[in-house]
């Protein structure tokens, strides 16, 4: 068994994740994330950062926007008529929405702007266009089971 991280890996990291050096999220306080190294699970960056890694090491990573969630796009907000909404949705500037695409795929979106008729909502991630930094430990590591990679995510 390799010692480092491969391809179809199970991977478990702790990781806290900066923004502009401001901590956006941490694992300090709960688990380690785990995942399948190779499938895409996590932002490409961070997993083309993370091999060749060992349980135990320990890293900061940086990763730009365009290998993170991509970079802002401003054709990616649309304004809606409000009548095309459910009254029992709320409208509120800072609401995530769900839609289905032309696919049936789920897509999220902010509304960032609200007047009298319209809702502006906004396709990019929150962090789109955004430079990330990760200090990450590898505190975990194991060849996933054909099961798991039948399945396409970690089972415990």
């Amino acid at each position: 068994m390799s010692t480092d991280i491969q391809d179809n890996d199970v991977v478990s990291l702790k990781y806290t994740l900066y923004v502009e050096d401001e901590v956006l999220e941490s694992t300090e306080e709960d688990k380690p994330i785990e995942f399948i190294q190779g499938l895409g699970q996590v932002i490409p960056g961070l997993e083309e950062g993370i091999y060749g890694l060992s349980v135990g090491d320990q890293k900061t990573l940086a990763v730009e926007a365009s290998d993170a969630y991509g970079e802002f796009d401003p054709e990616s907000r649309q304004k809606i008529k409000q009548e095309e909404f459910s009254e029992e949705i709320p409208l509120d500037v800072g609401t995530f929405l769900d839609f289905r695409d032309d696919d049936g795929d789920v897509l999220s979106a902010q509304i960032i702007e609200r007047d009298e008729d319209t809702v502006t909502v906004d396709f990019n991630h929150p962090l789109a266009g955004k430079d990330l930094v990760f200090e990450i430990e590898i505190v975990g590591l194991r060849p996933a089971t054909q099961e798991e990679l039948a399945h396409g995510h970690v089972h415990h």
